[in-house]
Order: C-alpha cells, then structure tokens, then sequence
C-alpha cells in the first residue's frame, strides 16, 4: 500500500500572520505591554501571547534583555525563579553571581550593588526572596573568615508581633488568600508577602505545594491552582437562584424552566453542568460522584426526565388496572404506542413483561390475544397450500397484517408454505 505524503505544514498560517501583523510590529517598536496591544488591535490577549513565544521568541528575549538571532532564540531559557520576573532576572544575575563568589565575600551586599550599579535595598530583597542559600552561604563563609560585621539578622520583634495574627490566620485555613489575610488582620499586603517569604518560607512552599495538586482537578468547594475556591459567583446564584429552585423541587424541563424564569437557555445548562451536576444526576437516576466522570453513565442507558415520568404517570396507572392493551392506552392518552412500549421495557420492566406476552417454541415474545387472533390461520396456512390472501379473506383479517405476524413470529412457516405451492 502506498503511503500518502502528509500534508500539514510547519509554522503559522498565513491568515495567522496578517491576524497579528499589527500587533507583532507594535511589540517589536514600542514598550506597551500585551494586554495594551492587544486591546489596541483587538486580538486576543491569549491568542498573541502563545504567537510570540513559538514563532517570535527571540522578540520576547530581547524585551527582557538577552539579545539573540530567531534561529538561537528557541535553546535559550530564562532561568528566573517563581514569582522573578524575566527582565528582573536578567538585570540582577551579575550582581547575585558575585553575591555566590568568593572574590567578593568581604564585600557586603550593598557594596556589590553599587558596583553593578544597583540599588543595595533592592538586590538584598531578591536575595532574600528567591536566592537564599546564597545569603546562607555569605554569612556562614564571613563568620569563619571573622569578617561578621556584628549587625543584627533575622526579624525584629516588633515585625513578628505585627504580622503573628495574620500568619497564624494562614497557617490555619489553606483556602484564605494573602490578600484578605492582610485585610482582615489590617495589615500590609506587600509587607506581609515580604514578610512570608523572608521568614517563613515552609509555609510559602507548603501554600504553593496545596495549589500545585489543585491544577487542572476543579473541584466544587475546592481550593484551585490559583488559591482561589472553585464556586460560582454571588451574582451567578443571584441569577438563577428562582430557576435553580423550579429544577430542584419541579418536573419541568430546564428550557421550559430558563424560558419562565427569562434567563438563558445555553447559560442554565451550563451552570447547572458546572454547578449541580448533583441534581442533573438526580433527575436521570444516575449515580454521582463528585470528581468521577458521567460519560458511561450518560452513553450507556437511556434516562429521562422527570417530565417524561409525569408524561407516562397516568397511561401506566390506566395499564395496571387491566383489561385494555398497550396500544390502546396509549391512545387514549394520546401517545405515540412504541414509545410507550420502548419507555415501560426500560422503566417498568415488570409491567412490560406481565402484558401478557408470551414466548413461542422459537423463543420469541407473542401477546396471547394477538396469537387467538391469528390462530386458526396460522393453523390453516401451515398445513394447506391456500394463499395467505384468501386465508386472510376468509377469517375477516388483514391480510398485510396476518403476513407481518406470521414473518415476525413464525418465519419457518413461509418456507414450508412455499414448497406446498
């Protein structure tokens, strides 16, 4: 078998590139930001950003100082630390490089800042925050050259007072964020950030480990990746709140009740896949378990509504009584009768099969008052060569009819019917 060449090419589409041609030159000729450009062009924020990183990296690397060719640009990485911004990175590694060298251990760190030109607060905060061990290895490596200069390390009392309530707070509840931690202990947002990160740094990497499990396994009343609870937003409840409350405790289907409640039909099915999946189960007679996927549940048998149940309610209640076929009640109540047989099978299944319906020799199901109907000529036309017409003709049936039953139920008599002809 010959292998068909493929035919999928490499690299952006050429509509792609006049989708971004603006906005790829506003990036390389100006210093706004991604959300800026964007809003100017009207592209997506998402949409552009992956753009630059796969056909245009290099752009992004000389925007956060490291100058190289497109063919170079895709085996150089950018090494900052977690919350390290790229330029920020690349403005400090000299200084921070020298901070780790023995060449300038009896310098102290603000003056290594000035010989690179730095400020010393802000190069001691970078140390502190994302590097360290180099801090470590400066004041172990000054102790045993006796070049300590004495000076007080660590945090100072009235800082821990300060923030003790509020990083107690966050030890006790993973889900409470830095933001309305600081407010509610009415405290600095930026000091209490600093303030985790310099002195307590298990309970940072702790918070970043729970986020880190989080990732991609949203949960309902769960923490997510971004420390945020996956719950929908008082405005969202607020909204459907009067339909929600006609799904849980009414037969009426979602569309008929988003259509009474004026809310969107699209929208309601979605807050109630997100959101209730509970009750969407419920209504279907599915088992739920919060986290596990439905998708067998939902392919593997046939659910239905509560609307339907109340639909098929009183046709059933008229079955059970006797006397009348399935056919007839659903007549009656004006159903369509293999919808009615199809829905009793599979919700009723003890009704169905106490209808009356009996297996043959061949193991197939006859209703018995269909079978006395047709009896006698059955009887005729499998013991004499008289046509299936004339028979029908004779005992007053349809002869269209009594040949469907006869093919149906008895097929091996056609063949013998035939060879008597």
């Amino acid at each position: 078998m010959t292998a068909h060449p493929c035919n999928r090419t490499r690299g952006y589409k050429p509509e792609t590139e006049a989708k971004y041609r603006t906005a790829l030159e506003l990036y390389s000729t100006t210093d706004l930001s991604y959300a800026e450009i964007c809003r100017q062009c009207e592209v997506s924020l998402n949409g552009f950003t992956r753009y630059i990183c796969t056909f245009h990296r290099h752009l992004m690397l000389k925007r956060n100082g490291i100058k190289c060719s497109p063919e170079e640009a895709n085996d150089i990485k950018m090494n900052q630390r977690r919350g390290q911004r790229p330029e920020t990175h690349a403005k400090y590694k000299e200084a921070i490089a020298a901070c780790d060298n023995m060449d300038y251990i009896e310098y102290n760190v603000s003056q290594i800042a000035r010989e690179f030109g730095l400020s010393g607060t802000n190069l001691s905060r970078q140390l502190h925050t994302h590097y360290p061990e180099v801090l470590e290895f400066r004041e172990r490596t000054r102790q045993q050259l006796g070049l300590d200069d004495g000076l007080p390390r660590g945090t100072r009392s009235w800082c821990k007072e300060q923030y003790a309530e509020a990083v107690e707070l966050l030890r006790a509840d993973n889900y409470i964020t830095l933001q309305e931690a600081a407010e509610r202990c009415n405290v600095s947002y930026t000091g209490l950030k600093q303030h985790l990160i310099f002195y307590h740094k298990e309970l940072v990497e702790n918070r970043i480990k729970i986020r880190k499990q989080a990732i991609r396994q949203q949960r309902k009343g769960k923490i997510t990746g971004r420390g945020t609870l996956h719950v929908p937003t008082p405005e969202i409840i607020k909204k459907y709140a009067e339909a929600l409350h006609l799904y849980r405790t009414t037969p009426l289907s979602a569309r008929k009740i988003a259509k009474q409640t004026g809310v969107s039909i699209k929208g309601f099915y979605e807050y109630l896949q997100t959101w209730h999946k509970d009750l969407v189960c419920e209504r279907k007679g599915i088992p739920y378990e919060e986290g596990k996927p439905m998708d067998w549940y939902w392919s593997s048998v046939r659910r239905y509504n509560p609307a339907t149940t109340a639909k098929y309610a009183d046709a059933i209640t008229r079955l059970k009584e006797g006397g009348l076929t399935t056919a007839k009640v659903a007549t009656e109540f004006g159903l369509h009768p293999e919808c009615f047989r199809q829905y009793l099978k599979e919700h009723e299944p003890a009704l169905h099969a106490a209808l009356g319906m009996k297996k043959t020799e061949s193991g197939k199901m006859v209703s018995p008052k269909s079978m006395e109907k047709y009896k006698e000529a059955i009887h005729l036309y499998k013991t004499t060569s008289e046509s299936l017409k004339s028979i029908a003709r004779r005992f007053g049936l349809n002869d269209c009819s009594l040949g469907q039953f006869i093919k149906r139920h008895f097929p091996e008599f056609l063949e013998r019917h035939k060879q008597r002809e």
